[in-house]
């Protein structure tokens, strides 16, 4: 690619966020202008209770890009209609993003989002879309899409497999999982540095687990493993850990694990993105215990956790699952039935029971995640995308 060219990412969301999206985007902008390209990342204004920092700050990218805010009302109706609210404002939104876009010269127009594209798709043909998600519900944009053309980068092959289905030509999609920054996550410090360092305890086994609470994610299950652990003592002590989740869901979870009476388990509110490395250092195997009651755990995900967690240098245990085994395999971590409680304790202790083991199963990952960078995904997406 000629890297004077220019590129506007949308996203039709709210930035800085506790969601991993936001890592996600803003690596992608840092790494695309750390190959030349000139990237402006346009975004609606949204009120943050919680988040002060700018976006660079927050997510420690370097200020290589242009971060703009693009007005658009922020309202919340109350109660029910809150859900209304949100599509209201995401189309409002979407039409302002869409003006600024058209009216700014451009090479390339990026997003992760279909309805700014698709209002784009009737005044220009220089867009791409990254699929993170299949919605039937979404056939009629995504006919559009393929009606004119669109290159489509999605993170699962089971997503390549869905466009095609529909009649996308297999040549204009890329598959590109997520991907990791390794000088952010191979930090060169013992798991007893990192624990002094972030407050965690020294005289015990940690089994650590990052990111939100939501069901579809598993922290639920491992809440049971915990519970389960609690009633078959075993000869070290393990105390389960969990990093990340909203203020609502943190609090839920915590007063579950309270009526289920367990002193095995820290829950820990969410931390800097910046924090996380240190914490995963800390701990003495790391799980990803995704379910498979959704489609979008089981076919359509490319967790930010599972790449962070294979540059960390821990043995993993985690989910057996099609989205998890594009990345994962039995030689690089520990696979476990999702959903299974005794299976995943079962892994825990194939590990903690086995320092060879998890060291082998550790530097194995450590191993296959230098082709999951954001620097050789990012170079993927502009050879794919100037072709």
């Amino acid at each position: 690619m000629n890297f004077s060219k220019k590129l506007i990412y949308i996203a039709n969301l709210r930035l800085p966020t506790e969601k991993a999206y936001g890592i996600q985007i803003t690596k992608m902008c840092e790494t695309f202008s750390n190959l030349g390209i000139n990237v402006v990342l346009i975004f609606p204004f949204r009120r943050s209770p919680h988040i002060k920092e700018d976006i660079y700050s927050y997510y420690s990218v370097r200020n290589n890009f242009e971060a703009k805010t693009i007005w658009t009302p922020d309202f919340y109706f109350p109660g029910r209609l809150d859900k209304l609210s949100f599509y209201i404002k995401s189309f409002i939104s979407a039409v302002f993003l869409s003006i600024y876009a058209l009216v700014k010269k451009s090479d390339f127009i990026y997003s992760r989002d279909e309805l700014p594209l698709f209002i784009l798709s009737f005044f220009r043909k220089n867009l791409i879309y990254e699929a993170h998600r299949f919605s039937n519900s979404r056939r009629l944009l995504y006919k559009r899409f393929k009606n004119k053309n669109f290159k489509v980068v999605v993170i699962t092959k089971r997503l390549k497999d869905d466009f095609i289905k529909i009649d996308f030509r297999p040549e204009n999609i890329l598959v590109a999982p997520d991907g990791v920054d390794l000088a952010e996550f191979g930090i060169d410090i013992s798991k007893e540095e990192a624990r002094i360092k972030i407050g965690l305890p020294l005289d015990t086994r940690i089994a650590m687990y990052t990111g939100h609470l939501f069901e579809w994610k598993g922290a639920g299950v491992l809440l049971e493993a915990a519970k389960t652990y609690n009633l078959q003592p075993t000869t070290y002590n393990l105390l389960f850990t969990f990093v990340g989740g909203t203020e609502y869901d943190v609090k839920k979870f915590r007063e579950k694990a309270k009526k289920m009476k367990l002193n095995n388990v820290l829950i820990l509110s969410h931390k800097p993105h910046k924090e996380i490395p240190f914490f995963l250092r800390a701990a003495d195997v790391l799980i990803l215990p995704n379910s498979a009651k959704e489609e979008i755990s089981k076919h359509y995900t490319s967790p930010l956790k599972l790449f962070e967690y294979m540059a960390s240098i821990r043995p993993i245990v985690a989910c057996d699952l099609p989205s998890v085994r594009e990345i994962l395999n039995d030689k690089n971590s520990v696979l476990f039935k999702p959903d299974n409680v005794d299976e995943l304790n079962e892994g825990i202790k194939k590990v903690l029971n086995n320092n060879f083991l998890g060291e082998e199963l550790a530097k194995k990952a450590r191993e296959n995640i230098e082709d999951y960078t954001w620097q050789k995904r990012a170079e993927k997406i502009i050879n794919f995308i100037d072709s």
